[in-house]
């Protein structure tokens, strides 16, 4: 994995974080692709993959809780790096109303997620079924 401080380039196959991690970094996909993927009974469940330009492990970085899934990276990808330190210096210089209404959209995000992601993992536990 080739590093800088704000640039990172991940191997394929490369786990850039897992579930249940503390969130410090979010990443903007530059070239690559990462999947997302949560590990049900030792079973690993695709969730969603994350192409140029897209975001992930952002929710971590605002609200504090534990990352919700793991990220591999699908090909060689190159990222932009977010440190949590940086975005927390950007939100605290938006008026608290922002602030507020990010929080709120952030935890109506986070429970959205949660209800996909246990739907996901029913409608694959439900395919490997006779």
């Amino acid at each position: 994995m080739e590093s800088s401080n704000r640039r990172r380039v991940f191997a394929p196959g490369t786990v850039i974080f897992h579930e249940g991690q503390t969130g410090s970094e979010a990443y903007v996909v530059e070239t690559g692709r990462v999947a997302v993927f949560k590990t049900i009974n030792g079973r690993r469940i695709d969730i969603g993959q994350v192409g140029s330009g897209g975001i992930f492990g952002e929710m971590a970085l605002i609200d504090d809780h534990p990352r919700m899934a793991s990220a591999v990276a699908d090909e060689e990808t190159a990222c932009v790096v977010i440190a949590k330190q940086r975005l927390t210096e950007q939100l605290e210089k938006a008026p608290r109303g922002v602030r507020v209404i990010v929080g709120a959209l952030l935890g109506n995000i986070r429970l959205m997620g949660t209800e996909l992601v246990e739907a996901q993992i029913i409608l694959a536990l439900h395919e490997d079924k006779p």
